[in-house]
């Protein structure tokens, strides 16, 4: 996955607004993220929605063009303000 800098203050508000749509705890959500494995998080999801994040996950030109899109970035300051 790409290396992505971000304000940590900011990161756990993302990380907490995201746990609790995927009805996971932050805690739980945030080693797995950090250890690479996302398997909470995808159970969670509808089948058509982990298959596109698999896919944007195992193709890290694909993550980078994912994470520079205005929608992303958009939804990134909604989730962290």
């Amino acid at each position: 996955m790409a290396n992505i800098k971000a304000d940590p203050q900011k990161l756990d508000q993302l990380i907490g607004a995201v746990s609790s749509k995927l009805g996971v705890s932050k805690e739980s959500l945030r080693r797995d993220l950090e250890t690479g494995k996302f398997d909470a998080a995808l159970k969670n999801m509808k089948p058509t929605e982990a298959a596109a994040f698999n896919q944007v996950l195992n193709n890290p030109k694909m993550l980078e063009k994912f994470m520079t899109t205005p929608q992303v970035q958009a939804l990134y300051k909604k989730l962290t303000q």
